[in-house]
């Protein structure tokens, strides 16, 4: 299964808009159990994207 791009910016854009303070500037391994917390992604590939994007929007 491929992993659209837009999806990952999508969910990461409504996850910082959502819930801003639940996730950290520089730490990946944090925003990783943040999005495992906050969403019910069953892949972890995708939740692993979708803090990467995130940790990289927060930088």
């Amino acid at each position: 299964m491929a992993i659209k791009p837009d999806y990952v910016k999508k969910t990461g854009n409504i996850l910082l808009e959502r819930y801003p303070d639940a996730f950290s500037r520089k730490d990946f391994e944090h925003n990783k159990e943040a999005v495992q917390e906050l969403t019910n992604i069953e892949s972890k590939e995708v939740r692993n994207r979708i803090a990467g994007y995130i940790t990289h929007k927060r930088n």
